[in-house]
């Protein structure tokens, strides 16, 4: 079901419901939070506050923000700070009508962001069921105008589903990002608990083999939060179902829960489990796999990796142009 609100998932969202309230559990010695420091992270925190642009790595307090300001990536949220949506998981502000889009916010982000130096920039956004479009064009130009203005830039946007609209989807195809995420977040028993009804499995697992179906050279990532009582068996066959659909990198963090209302942890997972998980997922074919108790799905090591492959891509390309 593209539109509206799944009510099969609905049904099972409201007959098994994972727990919320303040966790049970303590952080174990391996989960350390080290407050965000170094020069690069305050001159591009003073930068981003006086342009106004919003960013993930500050929105959702990742661990890693010092590590990939200081390496020259960053993520940037668009389409407002409010989302349409309620996933149990996350922290973002949610409401039914948020504020209006900016139409001059594609101009201001491509502008803001070649000034920066970047190398790798990711573009994420919240859900906007309330546009027409859900918002796809709107992101679709903010990726054309980043990689104009700045042509050695590295794009990978992060988006929403778009209810699985194909003509949605087109048009972030056509801006071409080198590489398209769609998180599925968690593994298919779990996500009617987990994700907001409108946002399904199969949805998401559509998204990522149509972006790959229309566009092969277009990388697909998407990543797996652990810890809310998932199975090994269970989370065996999501990585079966993105391999299927030609899904490119994966990663595995630890889900933490922002705040008493949100889902408990059910299990801070071992270093040594999300090694396993690295392993195995490597040795089905993924291009590149990140996977640990702090690494997000912007995690820097796999920038890092991804720019390695496309600035090869991109000499090949120059040196076969060059020959014809």
């Amino acid at each position: 079901m593209q539109n509206g609100v799944n009510k099969e998932n609905l049904k099972l969202k409201n007959k098994a419901r994972l727990p919320s309230g303040k966790s049970d559990l303590r952080k174990p010695s391996w989960i350390k939070m080290r407050p965000p420091a170094g020069d690069k992270y305050l001159k591009l925190k003073a930068m981003f506050k006086e342009l106004n642009l919003a960013t993930v790595c500050q929105e959702a307090q990742c661990p890693n923000i010092s590590e990939c300001w200081k390496g020259g990536t960053a993520t940037i949220m668009i389409m407002g700070d409010t989302c349409t949506r309620g996933c149990r998981f996350c922290d973002v502000k949610t409401a039914k009508n948020p504020e209006p889009l900016d139409p001059d916010e594609p101009r201001k982000v491509s502008y803001a962001v070649s000034q920066m130096g970047l190398e790798y920039l990711v573009i994420t956004s919240v859900d906007r069921d309330d546009v027409e479009d859900e918002g796809s064009a709107h992101f679709a130009e903010t990726v054309e105008l980043l990689k104009f203005m700045d042509p050695n830039l590295i794009v990978e946007i992060l988006t929403p589903d778009f209810k699985g609209k194909k003509d949605c989807i087109d048009k972030i195809i056509k801006a071409k990002p080198h590489v398209f995420a769609h998180n599925i977040e968690t593994v298919k028993e779990l996500t009617p608990m987990v994700r907001d009804p409108r946002a399904t499995y199969e949805q998401s697992l559509e998204v990522l083999r149509y972006v790959k179906e229309q566009d092969p050279e277009i990388y697909t990532k998407t990543s797996i939060m652990l810890g809310l009582s998932e199975t090994d068996e269970q989370i065996t066959t999501a990585l079966k179902d993105l391999r299927d659909v030609g899904c490119d990198v994966v990663t595995f963090g630890q889900y933490m829960q922002p705040r008493k209302r949100h889902l408990k942890v059910h299990e801070y997972v071992t270093p040594e489990k999300f090694e396993f998980w690295q392993e195995f997922a490597e040795s089905m074919g993924f291009l590149y796999v990140a996977s640990g108790p702090l690494v997000r799905s912007s995690y820097k090591a796999g920038e890092y990796f991804m720019k390695g492959v496309i600035d090869k891509k991109r000499q090949t390309n120059t040196m076969k142009k060059e020959l014809s």
